[in-house]
Order: structure tokens, then C-alpha cells, then sequence
């Protein structure tokens, strides 16, 4: 799952900036980030938001996909990529219905064997 840069750049174009994108490469994809919270994944030349209930809400007539295979369903945005003001709202109602994330806890250091 090749994830093009520059059409993740177009889609970061057309989201407006109170949403505080950002983007993070991952395995082959991109991850979406809106405000430090994951929002949606970019492979293979589509767009995939989070499930939520107020954005199945939003978009009315959805599509689920999964974005690679073993991947838990998302909402698959095609025909709306364009329409600027529509996708920010959508990433806007993602982001707000999502938890906030955990936070990070320090890795435990490793034991070092005894000696026999």
C-alpha cells in the first residue's frame, strides 16, 4: 500500500488549518493526524477517516472499506476530496469524537541477565 506524497499533500491542502493536520509515513500508508489524534490513513491513491458515529451521521449515504487487508473497516472518501469545506468539517467531527490519546509511558528497561 504505496501512499503518493503528492496526493497527500492535496489533501492536506484542502483541509482548512483550525484542524492542525499533520501527517506521519507508516508502513507503506500515511497517517492522518488532527490535533495529535489519529483521523484517517492514505494508500493506494484513497482517503480513509475514522469511523465515527457522527460522521456516518455526516456523510449520510457512507461507504466502509478497510485500508489494507487485516484493517478494521474506515469510511472510504472519494468524491468529496475536492470540496474543501466539506472534508474539513468531516476531519473536524472525527477528531472531536474521538478520545483523547493515551499518553505515551516510558518503555521498562531491560534486565540484564545474571551471570552464572
Amino acid at each position: 500500500m504505496a501512499a503518493d506524497t503528492g496526493f497527500v499533500e492535496h489533501i492536506m491542502d484542502q483541509i482548512h488549518d483550525e484542524c492542525e493536520m499533520s501527517f506521519k509515513h507508516m508502513f507503506g500508508a500515511v497517517t492522518l493526524y488532527s490535533k495529535g489524534k489519529v483521523v484517517g490513513l492514505v494508500g493506494d491513491g484513497k482517503l480513509f477517516v475514522k469511523p465515527t458515529e457522527a460522521g456516518k451521521v455526516y456523510i449520510g449515504d457512507f461507504i466502509e472499506a478497510p485500508a489494507y487487508t487485516g484493517a478494521r473497516p474506515s469510511l472510504l472518501i472519494e468524491d468529496k476530496i475536492e470540496d474543501g469545506e466539506w472534508l474539513s468539517q468531516l476531519i473536524s467531527i472525527t477528531e472531536k469524537a474521538l478520545p483523547k490519546p493515551k499518553p505515551r509511558t516510558k518503555p521498562r528497561a531491560k534486565k540484564k541477565p545474571k551471570p552464572k
